[in-house]
């Protein structure tokens, strides 16, 4: 009995290893930020507002764990995700922590738009009205985030831009806007901005990085 379990307790550290990469909130945030497109250390720590050495420290860790490869480019480096499935593990961990853990949820409430608490469109409500041309869908990051990579069909209009580009958007169709992800807080201005001027408009649940790992329709580059 002991030989025959003697594998698996050995993937099992591997996999507490794997775990414990992600036990430290900047590295959480990392991950986050790397979900939208590959970024060089200097600008992560900006991100972060983590110093260069510790976010160099951090995403050490990462690869190490398997969850971030690197390039360098003369004296900067860069990094990326692995893969979705980085994505996919996040948004577990998010699920399961708004579930189970009070702690989490009081921040929900208490940080986040609680008006808008109840209308979120999911990314299955959203599929059948993008294809049905039913609603117009904008995405409200960074130009560079929206060229690394977009819901696809939709128009670019990051946040500041918004209020001078509202005569482009069509009155009569449902607006969606989304960013970064659940906890990003552009969609919600976006979303605000939107109804204040008459506007049918709902935000995406989650963001960009959600809406490719679950291999739905995107494109990169300009629309």
């Amino acid at each position: 009995m002991g030989g025959t379990m003697e594998p698996k307790r050995l993937v099992f550290e591997q996999l507490a290893r794997v775990a414990k990469a992600l036990g430290q909130a900047g590295r959480l945030e990392l991950l986050e930020a790397l979900s939208q497109g590959e970024r060089g250390v200097d600008e992560l720590a900006h991100i972060t507002g983590l110093s260069i050495a510790n976010t160099s420290h951090h995403l050490q860790t990462l690869r190490e764990s398997g969850f971030v490869t690197s390039r360098k480019s003369g004296v900067q480096v860069y990094y990326r995700l692995t893969g979705d499935e980085v994505i996919v593990l996040l948004a577990a961990l998010r699920s399961m922590g708004e579930r189970h853990m009070a702690e989490i949820g009081q921040i929900v409430r208490e940080h986040f738009p609680s008006e808008d608490a109840d209308a979120p469109i999911s990314h299955k409500e959203l599929l059948p009205l993008l294809r049905g041309g039913k609603a117009t869908v904008v995405d409200v990051r960074p130009e560079r985030e929206y060229l690394a990579g977009h819901v696809k069909g939709a128009l670019s209009i990051p946040l500041e831009q918004l209020a001078r580009r509202l005569t482009s958007l069509p009155k009569g169709r449902e607006i969606v806007a989304y960013c970064r992800g659940p906890y990003c807080l552009l969609a919600f201005e976006a979303v605000r901005e939107l109804r204040r001027h008459g506007f049918r408009a709902r935000r995406l649940h989650d963001g960009f990085p959600e809406w490719k790992a679950h291999r739905l329709p995107f494109s990169s580059g300009p629309a």
